[in-house]
């Protein structure tokens, strides 16, 4: 079923033009009440046929100067990479809602995330944005899938994101497998952080992604979780601006999720050269991973 499943991707997708971005909490109410026993129902067994369009998004200067001090960047008129993400997730948020979509919202695990600067883009831009699903294939630990969002400006892409999912789900194997004893050695520590639980609440309000995991002492014990987490895309953030003075205008920056980030904790961060680029750990006190990273 699972191997089936990678090839049932849509010979075409039927696009959506929404009049607007939609809001994220009636989206995780729904979610929440899907997750219900007895109102869930069986998942799909491929991606939506469909992607979803929203145009002409402004930049909140507000917002985006809140953003750079919630994850560490200088305040500046250009975006951080990772900021378009910030933008357009509500609209991706609306395709990972969607009944058709593989996996539930409740039980999604964010595995890794790769960004693609094309030129840079600037406060006074405006943003139309694409999302959609593909590439679902199985997992050792149940199926993955790629969600991609895309943001234009007059009709050039100027960035994209992919976003890895994994839902977790029994199986008879024969998927991608993480070896356990494939685990680099921690580079040297650039600088050491304080990770607070308010980076929790905090990015959730700039982020607009308020998955309780983040912010709830209950909601994360409900997922499994002893204590809330940072969000992955603020630990890659955070990472990023580390690096900001030494980042082109045009690159991809890729990151793999490893172990959460629970709050409070203390995180070591390091980076060395890979010309044209440069790798980057986020690790715990043990020299356990959080996140690895290129940039490239």
């Amino acid at each position: 079923m699972l191997n089936a499943a990678r090839l049932q991707e849509p010979a075409e997708r039927a696009r959506v033009e929404l009049p607007r971005l939609p809001a994220a909490g009636p989206l995780y109410r729904r979610a929440l009440l899907n997750a219900l026993p007895g109102v869930r129902g069986r998942r799909a067994v491929g991606v939506p046929a469909v992607e979803l369009a929203v145009g002409a998004v402004a930049v909140d200067p507000e917002r985006l100067a809140d953003y750079d001090r919630v994850c560490g960047f200088r305040l500046a008129d250009r975006l951080p990479a990772t900021f378009p993400h910030v933008m357009g997730f509500p609209l991706a948020l609306r395709l990972i809602t969607m009944p058709e979509f593989p996996i539930p919202l409740t039980g999604v695990v964010h595995v890794g995330n790769r960004i693609t600067v094309r030129r840079p883009v600037t406060v006074t831009d405006r943003l139309d944005f694409t999302t959609w699903a593909e590439n679902l294939r199985p997992h050792d630990r149940g199926r993955q899938v790629d969600v991609v969002l895309v943001g234009s400006i007059d009709g050039e892409e100027v960035w994209r994101g992919v976003s890895t999912y994994l839902g977790r789900e029994r199986t008879s194997g024969g998927g991608e497998r993480r070896d356990p004893a494939d685990r680099p050695a921690p580079p040297a520590v650039t600088a050491r952080w304080q990770v607070t639980p308010r980076v929790g609440t905090d990015y959730a309000r700039v982020s607009g992604d308020h998955n309780p995991i983040h912010t709830s002492r209950l909601g994360a014990r409900l997922l499994g979780f002893p204590r809330p987490i940072a969000h992955g895309m603020w630990s890659k953030a955070r990472c990023l601006a580390a690096l900001e003075s030494r980042l082109p205008d045009s690159y991809t920056v890729d990151v793999a999720f490893k172990l959460p980030v629970p709050l409070p904790s203390t995180v070591a961060f390091g980076a060395t050269a890979a010309p044209p680029g440069w790798d980057f750990h986020l690790h715990d006190r043990r020299g356990r991973p959080h996140l690895v990273g290129t940039i490239r």
